[in-house]
């Protein structure tokens, strides 16, 4: 499985990126490892994050979330299924199968 993940850090900033292992990529935020930026701004929760069946659709999922502006993501947060189907209709970003779980970890 392959995700792709919005953080929120300690300045209230978000993050977004892309794992094969959720639990151990959360870990390693709250400790400051393999990221400068949460080390830096400190990790304070996952918000929501999406499955992905290749590493290609996770990591295209991530460009494009890191693209969008704060207020898109805002809204990503907080309508997970909607932003799925808009992705697959409204902006033809053809990622397969993408799951959105919240607060899973």
């Amino acid at each position: 499985m392959h995700f792709t993940y919005i953080i929120r850090c300690k300045d209230n900033s978000l993050y977004t990126g892309y794992t094969t292992d959720i639990k151990r990529r959360m870990r390693e935020h709250e400790r400051g490892i393999n990221s400068k930026y949460t080390r830096v701004k400190g990790y304070k929760n996952l918000e929501i994050f999406f499955i992905s069946d290749s590493r290609s659709k996770a990591m295209k999922l991530e460009s494009y979330i890191k693209r969008c502006s704060r207020i898109k993501k805002l809204w990503i947060i907080e309508n997970g299924d909607m932003f799925i189907e808009e992705l697959e209709n409204g902006l033809n970003y053809k990622l397969g199968k993408i799951q959105e779980l919240k607060n899973q970890t």
